[in-house]
């Protein structure tokens, strides 16, 4: 069973209490922007979010998610592209789909592919024409067990997906000319919701996989077979990214909702690290809310996280990255009142970030959707 997608949002003021080596330690003085600036991302119908970003350069991004959330019919699939002057909504009316896009990854204009949630018997996957979105074909399309959840391109424009099919969760590899389907994971129970490239030839996933009467959070890795680390202590988990330095020095975030609490009760944050024995815990410097993406720099290095901290949602809030230390940054003052920022991604070639969101932290009207770039 697919439990609720993870989605996350803004961090609180903290105060400048230093939580010590690879920890968080929020800002001495007056909240900071730190270079993080709001760019308009217009064109969408209220209620909308932007669930993922990726760039392939200064001049070229692309953000997806959904529009027309929660009304007399299906929300809406919504694409944009960024042209290095300002973002513009993209047709995506070609593909025969309704729902919404979850993942996007491109370094290229004619490498940049897409998925859909899954609806009905539809798994769509979407390639970038240099306009504007189209279905493409892959093993096992239609086939009603097929399930697409997330998409990664290298360098090399080779591109991995991560889906289901003969009840297994596996990869879908494209090497340039022709997509196969890969070993299956070894391990039941299991929702995938990243994949990401450290080297052309090695891949992590990510999610939570059932346990007992929850879940707990789930990381693998690819390089020819398949490696599980091991979980986590805790229940009903959710591993929302997943970044490798090494393959002993990982970083993972997410979320975590433990047992009972009041309903809607926010979870707490997640933020661990692997050392190539063991799990370590780090403190995200608050305890109510979520940690939702991690971004490395040039380097490989980590270097942003996005996240939502459910006692200050004034402003977006992120953990950067410097000397082995995690520090609290905050967002831009306005123009949205409480923006909820769901994705991070580096600009190649820069040091240059950008997140996505939406403008609330709820997909209620008059949400919109919204983005933030971060310039050096």
């Amino acid at each position: 069973m697919r439990r609720r997608r993870f989605v996350s949002g803004t961090l609180g003021a903290l105060s400048g209490i230093a939580l010590g080596p690879a920890a968080v330690r929020a800002a001495a003085s007056a909240p900071r922007t730190q270079g993080w600036q709001a760019v308009p991302a217009p064109g969408s119908t209220p209620p909308a979010q932007l669930r993922r970003i990726a760039a392939a350069g200064p001049r070229l991004a692309w953000a997806v998610g959904e529009e027309a959330v929660g009304g007399s019919s299906p929300s809406r699939a919504l694409a944009m592209v960024w042209n290095g002057t300002a973002w513009s909504k993209t047709d995506v009316s070609s593909p025969a789909y309704e729902g919404r896009l979850i993942d996007v990854a491109g370094v290229c204009a004619d490498a940049a592919w897409s998925v859909g949630q899954p609806v009905g018997s539809a798994s769509p996957l979407l390639r970038w024409d240099g306009t504007t979105w189209r279905e493409a074909a892959f093993p096992g399309k239609g086939e009603p067990d097929v399930r697409l959840s997330a998409v990664a391109v290298g360098a090399d424009r080779r591109v991995w997906v991560t889906g289901t099919r003969g009840g297994s969760n596996r990869l879908l590899h494209r090497d340039g000319k022709r997509w196969r389907w890969l070993d299956p994971l070894p391990a039941p129970g299991v929702n995938l919701y990243r994949v990401v490239l450290r080297t052309p030839e090695e891949v992590w996933v990510c999610g939570d996989r059932a346990s007992g009467g929850g879940w707990v959070g789930f990381v693998a890795r690819w390089n020819g077979s398949w490696t599980v680390l091991p979980s986590f202590l805790g229940l009903r988990q959710t591993i929302a990214d997943v970044h490798a330095v090494a393959a002993d020095d990982v970083w993972v975030v997410g979320n975590e909702f433990g047992v009972g609490g009041p309903p809607g009760r926010p979870g707490n944050p997640i933020l661990r690290h692997w050392d190539g024995t063991a799990w370590s815990e780090v403190d995200a410097g608050f305890t109510l809310g979520s940690l939702s993406s991690i971004a490395g720099d040039a380097q490989g290095r980590p270097a942003w996280i996005s996240a939502w901290n459910h006692q200050d949602q004034t402003r977006s809030t992120y953990l950067r990255h410097d000397a082995g230390t995690w520090t609290i940054v905050r967002g831009p003052v306005g123009p949205a009142p409480a923006p909820y920022v769901n994705d991070l991604a580096r600009t190649p070639g820069t040091s240059a970030f950008w997140s996505c969101g939406m403008t609330r932290a709820a997909p209620y009207p008059p949400t919109e959707a919204y983005t933030e770039r971060f310039d050096a």
